[in-house]
């Protein structure tokens, strides 16, 4: 049980990646001092979109024995590197929470044994771009960042409280982590393999790929048990079709710096899933052997 929020309280932010960078920057905004916790030194986090750039200074610990008593942490490293992060989350007391800001659809399962702490998943429908340390860039989705409706979701919402960013709380987190299940199974996937931004996806047959994707996970959602409807699928690939073509993912981003992918941890539980519940999914294990068979 998350125990009630101090509004100036001190937060560790884990992994001052793209999307890191953009959470931690809001902490700050809304009056909480930042730590940001990792070897590479951070003073400041600056977040620049369409308005201009603005920073928050921030404090900068290099070891988990560095990091003085905090309740609450943003995990935002890549689910690869979950492990590394273990000794920082063993600092957060069992009346504390991580808000996990990662991909999949098993944040819990994850990030659960690690740590003492209440596991807070969150599903980020935003669009960050690193562009240096500490630096992102992010391009307007009109959404923020969907959290479960609990204890431990509404307690994100406190600590974003006069922030700027919109958290929504979300009453059925299993089909709103499968809808964003299938934006990072279209989106990541075909950037990752054709090298290029959102604006792939006025190619018509890019966009038809995209639209077997979407109909194949949600096809595997549903003999799981969640009620994520084909029309429902199409409706967010037509969504994402109409956002700023110039939007990135993270993991062409990744590719772009030549730092291991996560489609194992997007695309392979798609895959997995379909095997276990024999729906087809032909597409889908397609594109996740191409996403395996590129070089490292």
């Amino acid at each position: 049980m998350v125990t009630t929020i101090n509004t100036t309280e001190p937060v560790a932010l884990i992994g001052a990646g793209a999307l890191g960078t953009f959470l931690g920057h809001h902490l700050a905004r809304a009056g909480h001092p930042v730590i940001v916790c990792g070897r590479s030194e951070v003073d400041r986090l600056v977040v620049t979109d369409e308005t201009g750039s603005r920073e928050e200074p921030v404090k900068w610990v290099a070891t988990p024995g560095d990091l003085p008593p905090v309740r609450w942490a943003v995990l935002a490293v890549k689910i690869g590197a979950t492990p590394s992060a273990a000794d920082w989350l063993a600092k957060l007391p069992a009346d504390g929470g991580v808000l996990v800001a990662q991909n999949g659809i098993d944040q819990r399962e994850r990030v659960g044994p690690l740590t003492a702490a209440t596991v807070v998943p969150a599903l980020a429908w935003l669009n960050c771009e690193l562009v240096g340390p500490g630096h992102t860039r992010s391009r307007t989705t009109g959404r923020g960042i969907v959290v479960p409706d609990d204890d431990g979701g509404r307690g994100v919402a406190r600590l974003y409280d006069g922030s700027g960013l919109i958290v929504e709380t979300s009453p059925d987190l299993r089909l709103a982590s499968w809808e964003k299940l299938i934006i990072n199974v279209v989106t990541n996937s075909l950037t990752a393999l054709t090298g290029r931004r959102m604006e792939m996806l006025g190619d018509p047959a890019l966009r038809a790929i995209a639209m077997d994707l979407a109909a194949e996970t949600a096809a595997v959602a549903r003999a799981a048990g969640v009620g994520l409807t084909g029309a429902r699928a199409r409706e967010i690939v037509e969504w994402i079709s109409g956002m700023d073509p110039g939007m990135t993912t993270s993991m062409l981003q990744d590719r772009q710096a030549g730092r291991p992918l996560e489609h194992d941890g997007l695309l392979g539980p798609v895959v997995t899933l379909a095997g276990e519940y024999r729906v087809p999914a032909p597409v889908t294990t397609t594109i996740l052997r191409l996403l395996r068979g590129l070089p490292s």
